[in-house]
C-alpha cells in the first residue's frame, strides 16, 4: 500500500490536472460533465492499471498505474499531443530520451515531458519501479 502522504499528493496533482483542464481555454463544453469518484489501485498481480481512459470519465486526462520489473522498460514512445506527467511512488530507474539524455525516476518526484518528445522509461534498481502517469491533450 502507498504511504499516506505520497498517496495524498498524488490525490492533490490528480485533481489539480483535472481542475486546469477543466478550464483550459477551447475546453469543449458539449462533452458531457464528468463525474467525482474515488479510484482504487488494486493492481495485485498486474504491471498496468488503467485510472483514467479519457471521456467520458474525464475532459480529455488519461492516466496509469505502471509496475516495472527491475531492468524492464515500458517501450519508446511519443508523447504526441500530450503533455506528460509521472509521479513516481516506489523504485528508481531513468526517463531516457531519443537524444540519450537521461532523467532520474525516483521515489516521491514528479517528472514533466513536453509534447512531441520521444522517451521510455527504464526500471534500473533491484525493486519494482511503481509510479502513475498522467497526459492531457494539448489544446
Amino acid at each position: 500500500m502507498f504511504q499516506s502522504d505520497t498517496a495524498r499528493l498524488l490525490c492533490r496533482l490528480l485533481i489539480l490536472v483535472a481542475a486546469m483542464m477543466v478550464g483550459a481555454p477551447g475546453h469543449a463544453q458539449s462533452v458531457s460533465a464528468p463525474q467525482a469518484r474515488v479510484i482504487h489501485l488494486d493492481a495485485a498481480g498486474k504491471d498496468y492499471l488503467p485510472i483514467l481512459t479519457g471521456p467520458p470519465e474525464s475532459v480529455s486526462m488519461e492516466s496509469g498505474l505502471v509496475i516495472l520489473a527491475p531492468n524492464r522498460t515500458v517501450g519508446k514512445h511519443s508523447t504526441k499531443e500530450h503533455e506528460e506527467l509521472l509521479i513516481v511512488l516506489e523504485g528508481e530507474g531513468q526517463m531516457i530520451f531519443s537524444d540519450g539524455s537521461t532523467l532520474p525516476v525516483k521515489r516521491d518526484t514528479a517528472l514533466y515531458c513536453p509534447p512531441r518528445t520521444e522517451h521510455d522509461v527504464k526500471n534500473t534498481g533491484n525493486a519494482p519501479l511503481r509510479y502513475i502517469y498522467v497526459v492531457a491533450e494539448v489544446r
